[in-house]
């Protein structure tokens, strides 16, 4: 490791010097931004991805950027209001340059990069992908990151309580959703069911959702699509700026804050951040409060880097602390209430009922999980003639812990600790003749430990790599973009022999028994993408895309065999499973005018040997007990998908402030060749529809600036179309959920003092319980016959942001 950090600040001393003896190839930008009457326009961002650099325009409308090279280079010019710009500058001819903007009602000029050779506007991409910004994010009211992208259309969350929640993209989940995050994939044993995302959602500035297969750019696991987490841009030269956050929200007692500290000064960026939340148990009007929901979480992270002319390299490092309780659902027989385990006067374990003070507590309660995240990436971007070289490297440490004996409350049961290395090196070439094309390599080395006394899963080696090339075209209005990739993953597992104590022996004790049997597989696949874009007019844009996708099985899919207190069931793997392969259409159309926003997303998939889990029944077709806990064991089938999403904005001219927003979802997916109880996919998410009038308001006198009300409500369909064998899983009620929100920025000497949000979600305290919710399949309330758990009522959250320029 110290020879690594060395060689990493060599590298960064030796480039930061060639900038300082090379003038001749460096250049300035400077101009002038103003709207279409000819005002200056103040605030504008003008932001270079390739430099990771960029300004803000001046009272005046003036921007500058330094130390700059001379060659073309994409700027993005954005404003809250406006529609962005999105040019290639030759900087080698041009040194000045003004922009004038447009107003505009809705952005659809959005740079991507998820899963593109180059940063490419929104419209230009046939994959679907939708964007979420910083302002969308803090309109939100919700407990972690998942939380807050869960209203996006076609985007779903299994949640295990109110701190846990794992994406789902098109009722596809676990691993087949890849989470990036610092520019490399998030991996954090996300096989299982209670293992959320380790990111504190307030270092999220920007997200960028793909939907379908992205296993091209990103390898296996990228099947349902990607979900790219962005903090925020670096600051222009020359400024320094401290922003704190405090967030409270009234169900759980949700007490949070967020500071952060960042600059750029010469060459020279940082970006540090310190968060901390936790809340107590949530409640709702059929549950009162729920035992054991209450969650903490720590976060602290640090950017340092060098951005100039010759591109940027830069350090991060986080780290991440989640206990959440686990919610098991017991309840006292006579009354229904939750109980808590205890010791007992003789020294034994016992229930008792649960106090209030126990349901309004922030300390952890029995059981609990504890989550340590740490996590280091060094990404680099060095411009190379007209060309760039990318290259990341980072390393991912996971400790995830389980404790349950109330006897021995500081002994965990299950320790999984996980080591991840990845790596990603491309190479964009020049444009040429209107071509783009990138290729590289990338993939990851992983190495996990049992260090608990309990054991699902093997001990494991993995190594993965992929290559890829990837190439956009360009003619007129026409864009048309595919690629091709090839991986291999190689997995390992150790052996493991019990004594009949159940600690760790050797295969040479007599006494032993095998609990894992050592096994070594290798899964190839093919991966590629080819699709078009098409601007018609103005107005209208049409989209296709054909993909293939493909995922290797994890490991718990292969070789688990033990109880998962987590998921309260006992998991038995499949080492016969094969590697899943999906073949997806996606069609996209988009109407846009100064009245009314409109799209169309539709797609078709069919996966070879999907991958799930089902409950096992006994010889006398009752649940399979083992170790006190119901059996589930993975199998595999042919699986066919379709749906997709429609969004309409209805904004009329000359009220373009008003916006009447409206999305449905819809996903159907099939287990093929299958009898009636096992036809359909477990954990798909029903349709949803989402309506909300707006209002947005740019100013209001001299004090209020980007203010907003708003009013909503969410209805989810009946889930009926179940995979109910073995009672798996239960039919779902239809529900409907009423939200608001206002909010405002206040002045002060044309300053920002701060911005406020009030947002409440479930304002009439709709007692239900969302179909993917795991608290759903929890024991019966022997008092009311209704099973499991249900979901937060009515919660009203506030949110402060106060910034502080330096």
């Amino acid at each position: 490791m110290k020879k690594i950090i060395i060689i990493l600040i060599s590298f960064v001393v030796t480039l930061s010097l060639a900038a300082e003896i090379t003038l001749d190839t460096q250049t300035n930008l400077n101009g002038k931004i103003t709207d279409n009457k000819g005002e200056p326009l103040t605030g504008v961002s003008i932001y270079l991805p390739e430099l990771k650099t960029g300004a803000i325009t001046n009272a005046v409308g003036n921007y500058k950027i330094s130390n700059l090279p001379k060659r073309n280079i994409l700027v993005q010019v954005s404003a809250v209001g406006y529609k962005m710009i999105v040019q290639n500058i030759d900087l080698v001819s041009t040194a000045q340059k003004d922009f004038v903007m447009e107003e505009a009602v809705i952005e659809i000029n959005s740079v991507t990069v998820t899963g593109q050779a180059v940063a490419t506007q929104m419209t230009k991409t046939p994959s679907p992908i939708s964007v979420v910004t910083a302002t969308q994010l803090l309109q939100q009211t919700s407990t972690n990151i998942i939380d807050a992208l869960s209203s996006q259309p076609g985007i779903s969350q299994i949640t295990t309580g109110g701190g846990i929640s794992k994406p789902v993209i098109r009722g596809l989940g676990y691993n087949r959703v890849v989470v990036v995050n610092d520019g490399v994939r998030q991996e954090g044993q996300q096989w299982g069911d209670e293992h959320g995302i380790e990111i504190d959602e307030n270092d999220v500035n920007r997200v960028e959702i793909l939907k379908g297969p992205a296993s091209l750019t990103y390898g296996s696991d990228a099947m349902a699509g990607v979900i790219n987490l962005f903090s925020a841009p670096i600051l222009p030269q020359g400024s320094m700026q401290l922003n704190a956050l405090a967030n409270y929200q009234t169900n759980n007692g949700l007490m949070a804050y967020s500071l952060n500290f960042a600059g750029h000064k010469n060459v020279f960026i940082w970006d540090l951040r310190l968060s901390n939340k936790q809340a107590h148990a949530y409640q709702n009007s059929r549950d009162n409060y729920v035992y054991n929901s209450g969650f903490s979480e720590n976060a602290v992270s640090g950017l340092f880097g060098i951005s100039n002319w010759w591109g940027y390299s830069h350090l991060t490092l986080n780290y991440y602390h989640l206990t959440p309780g686990i919610v098991e659902g017991n309840r006292d027989s006579l009354t229904g209430k939750f109980t808590k385990p205890v010791i007992l006067s003789d020294g034994t374990a016992g229930e008792v009922l649960a106090s209030n003070a126990d349901f309004t507590s922030y300390n952890h309660q029995m059981p609990y999980q504890q989550v340590n995240h740490y996590k280091a990436v060094w990404n680099n971007n060095i411009l190379i003639g007209a060309g760039s070289l990318k290259a990341t490297v980072g390393y991912q440490q996971n400790r995830r812990q389980e404790f349950a004996d109330v006897l021995k409350p500081k002994d965990y049961g299950l320790y999984f600790q996980l080591h991840t290395v990845t790596y990603d090196v491309n190479y964009q070439l020049p444009e040429m003749n209107g071509y783009t094309v990138s290729f590289g390599v990338n993939g990851m080395y992983q190495n996990s430990l049992n260090k608990g006394i309990e054991f699902l899963a093997p001990e494991y080696r993995l190594f993965d790599a992929g290559g890829f090339i990837i190439g956009e075209k360009t003619v007129g209005n026409f864009d048309i973009s595919g690629g091709l990739r090839f991986d291999n993953r190689a997995e390992t597992g150790n052996a493991l022999y019990l004594n009949p104590a159940g600690i760790k022996t050797t295969a040479n004790d007599p006494t032993a028994t095998q609990r894992f049997t050592e096994f070594s597989s290798s899964f190839d696949g093919i991966s590629g993408s080819l699709g078009a874009s098409l601007k018609t007019n103005d107005n209208w844009i049409t989209k296709l895309n054909f993909s293939r996708g493909f995922r290797a099985p994890n490991i718990d899919e292969l070789s688990s065999n033990g109880v998962h207190d987590g998921t309260i069931r006992y998991e038995i793997g499949n080492p016969g499973l094969k590697s899943e392969s999906s073949l997806q259409l996606d069609y996209e159309l988009d109407y846009n005018t100064e009245h009314v926003s409109a799209k169309v997303n539709l797609f078709a998939n069919n996966i070879s040997n999907y991958i799930f889990s089902h409950k096992l029944n006994s010889v006398i077709s009752a649940d399979s007990i083992r170790d006190g806990f119901q059996t589930y064991k993975f199998d595999s089938g042919n699986v066919q998908m379709f749906g997709g999403e429609v969004y309409l904005d209805i904004h009329p001219h000359p009220w373009d402030w008003l916006h009447f927003e409206n999305s449905f979802s819809y996903v159907y997916s099939e287990l093929l060749n299958q009898t009636d109880s096992t036809r359909y996919l477990p954990f798909t998410p029903p349709a949803k529809w989402i309506s909300n009038l707006r209002a947005d308001i740019k100013t209001m006198g001299k004090l209020f600036k980007n203010s907003f009300v708003s009013f909503g409500i969410e209805h989810d369909f009946k889930q009926d179309k179940i995979y109910s064998a073995y009672n798996t899983e239960t039919v779902t009620p239809a529900y409907t959920l009423i939200n608001a929100g206002i909010g405002t920025d206040i002045l002060w000497n044309k300053h920002k003092l701060f911005s406020l949000f009030i947002n409440g979600t479930n304002l009439a305290d709709i007692a239900y319980q969302s179909h993917l919710s795991r608290l759903k399949y929890l024991p019966v309330n022997p008092v009311t016959g209704q099973a499991g758990v249900f979901n937060m009522g009515r919660n009203i959250s506030f949110k402060l942001i106060v910034p502080v320029e330096l």
